[in-house]
């Protein structure tokens, strides 16, 4: 598997490393290096690229503001010499979050996440053209692939870079984003009810104000949110006398 990756930086140093890494590493490719994000426009739009290494804080505008405004945006690794933008960067579903000085062997952790992350997006992609998919669908975790049946998931809850996934039996840990999560589920059967929480409407126990019941985990639901949820879960299933 190859990812076509690009850089956004606007310092020379950190994007000469960065492209020293890249070369480095045989399944990226890079497309482009760019000293500010406007520059990159034309070829994101293409949407030849997979993956980028994007600088936070940039001239005229930031990494993250500038990733916001993209309506189909390829995966992302924000760079950055500020630790304190991590939490932002996590809120759009980074693949991951790199501290300049950046080492390489925390570099290519990173590029693992990212190839881990499009390895099982491919897997789910051909099962779905297969039609297997209304059953089951591949994670990764704890270094294998593992096999979950829709209809054991209780509920997803996202941890910064992560996921958990849990089951009425046992909680899976991935290094997946939120944003993918969300997309792959089924909306037939999947409610988002927060910004780190999606739901198994089958799963459902009860609504107490603004939290539901799933067996012995209590989901909040967020406000934004509550209306939304409320009329997909009851929705032709409220029984009045």
């Amino acid at each position: 598997m190859t990812i076509n990756c690009i850089i956004i930086d606007d310092e020379p140093l950190a994007r000469t490393g960065l492209k020293e890494y890249v070369g480095d590493i045989d399944f990226l490719k890079l497309l482009g290096s760019f000293d500010n994000p406007l520059a990159a426009t034309e070829l994101i739009g293409s949407g030849e690229v997979q993956l980028l290494f994007l600088d936070i804080q940039m001239p005229k505008i930031t990494g993250l503001d500038f990733f916001k405004t993209l309506k189909n945006p390829p995966a992302v690794i924000f760079t950055t010499a500020y630790p304190q933008y991590a939490l932002d960067g996590f809120e759009v579903n980074a693949l991951d979050y790199l501290v300049k000085p950046v080492s390489f062997d925390r570099f290519l952790k990173a590029a693992l996440k990212a190839k881990e992350f499009f390895e099982i997006r491919h897997i789910n992609k051909t099962e779905t053209k297969e039609g297997d998919t209304d059953q089951y669908f591949f994670i990764k975790a704890d270094n294998q692939l593992v096999k979950i049946f829709y209809d054991e998931v209780l509920f997803v809850e996202a941890l910064q870079n992560y996921v958990y996934i849990h089951t009425a039996s046992k909680k899976f840990m991935s290094y997946l984003t939120f944003k993918s999560v969300e997309d792959y589920l089924p909306a037939s059967r999947f409610i988002k009810v927060h910004k780190s929480f999606i739901i198994s409407a089958a799963k459902v126990d009860s609504i107490d104000g603004n939290e539901l019941r799933i067996g012995q985990h209590r989901i909040p639901i967020s406000r934004a949110l509550k209306d939304d949820v409320i009329g997909k879960l009851v929705s032709g299933k409220f029984l009045r006398r």
